[in-house]
């Protein structure tokens, strides 16, 4: 039987279907673009009525439009049904030393990214993103901005907004949620970049049938976004899911955490770095994707690199799987890119010797180093559809109660 926390409890209601049925709804009409009523009715199971009623709210919300409509051979012609094209959000990923940012469309189509340099000093590094999306969005005067979605290298608490733990960022709990939208005037998200990641490929239909994943982001560090029974697994203030700073070997360097080893120094991408810059005393300071440009051109040495983070990516998913036992790892970052040479690598270590029970299918993401960005965006249009429809749901119940309030004084009066 599920354990159910009675001190914590939120009972169902009639409220909770129409919330469920919209965000049905929405994710039929994004993947099918476009649909007609009597399609989404069929395709859900629910009845015409509620499919009118959802999709006339989602209308004048301005979520979705109505389009052509369709030629059928008997009957009234169905009307189509799209998302809103004139519709986007701004995102941004932030890194410890670079933020990207960029206009996404509700179909998670980049429509325009750069990326900036931005200081450690998170009051001035806000000015950078700020000046940054201002160009953005005056270069697009015929979007309409639904919000602002952040990707954030650490830790973010759901209650506060605020960043509870991110050694490599060094930002501490700076309130970046209020300063971006008291300069932009829009709703503000923010979440674990690995979390946004996973919200990307939930929201965008990668993840259908599947209960059980973990994704991993591998750039300066390693973050992990874990989905348990169907539900992204948060923890207590927002920090369940760091792998990456569990020890995997007592002789590895010193982790921003304060710790010796830890999975992220000897498996991310600035260990990679680190490992050909030993192999090459003499090379000059390179990115990550100098180092895949030079194992694409066959230097042995940045090859070399390239397999000893697969190796160390290997064992530290096989410590995931013993803890978490998931269907689907999925990974995402820039390492994607040369994913045929990567994968037998991570996926020996993985798999040998053989897990207990079923092994995880180990999978890239589609959107490779772009994923922590469309995640963002994903994150943001989730929360803001959600929220934009219980505010109208808590409105319409006030009516009704103040309705019948003055329905029940006036019979009193008689």
């Amino acid at each position: 039987m599920r354990r159910i926390d009675l001190k914590d409890v939120q009972l169902g209601s009639n409220n909770t279907g129409r919330m469920i049925n919209r965000d049905i709804l929405l994710r039929l009409i994004r993947t099918f673009q476009s649909i007609s009523r009597v399609d989404l009715s069929r395709l859900s199971g629910l009845q015409p009525s509620t499919v009118s009623q959802i999709s006339d709210q989602l209308l004048k919300e301005g979520w979705i439009c109505e389009g052509p409509y369709r030629r059928t051979v008997r009957g009234r012609y169905p009307q189509m049904l799209t998302l809103n094209g004139a519709l986007a959000v701004l995102a941004v990923d932030i890194h410890p030393v670079q933020a990207v940012v960029a206009m996404v469309d509700l179909n998670g189509r980049i429509i325009s990214s750069s990326t900036i340099l931005i200081s450690t000093n998170p009051a001035r590094a806000v000015e950078f993103i700020v000046s940054s999306l201002k160009r953005l969005r005056d270069s697009h005067p015929n979007k309409s901005l639904v919000g602002i979605g952040i990707s954030m290298p650490g830790r973010v608490s759901a209650k506060t907004q605020r960043l509870v733990f991110a050694p490599n960022l060094g930002w501490g709990a700076y309130d970046l949620k209020l300063g971006l939208e008291e300069e932009m005037g829009l709703t503000v998200e923010i979440e674990n970049a690995a979390n946004s990641s996973l919200i990307s490929e939930l929201w965008f239909g990668r993840l259908e049938g599947v209960r059980n994943a973990a994704l991993i982001t591998v750039s300066e560090g390693i973050g992990a976004g874990l989905l348990a029974d169907g539900i992204v697994i948060r923890g207590h203030d927002g920090a369940a899911g760091e792998f990456g700073h569990i020890p995997l070997t007592s002789s590895g360097p010193l982790c921003g955490c304060g710790q010796t080893g830890c999975w992220e120094t000897v498996a991310s991408n600035s260990a990679a770095v680190r490992y050909y810059s030993e192999l090459v005393p003499t090379s000059s300071a390179f990115t990550f994707h100098d180092l895949l440009n030079l194992a694409v051109e066959g230097d042995p040495n940045a090859v070399k690199s390239l397999e000893k983070q697969a190796v160390f990516l290997g064992k530290g998913l096989r410590m995931l799987a013993y803890a978490f036992s998931p269907e689907v790892v999925l990974v995402a970052g820039a390492l994607v890119s040369i994913w045929d040479k990567m994968a037998p690598i991570i996926e020996k270590e993985l798999t040998n010797p053989p897990l207990p029970g079923t092994t995880p299918r180990l999978q890239p993401t589609y959107e490779g180093g772009l994923a922590r960005l469309r995640g963002a965006a994903a994150t943001l249009i989730q929360r803001h559809s959600d929220l934009h429809c219980s505010k109208l749901i808590s409105a319409s119940h006030e009516r009704r109660q103040v309705e019948g309030d003055a329905t029940i004084s006036f019979s009193a009066q008689s």
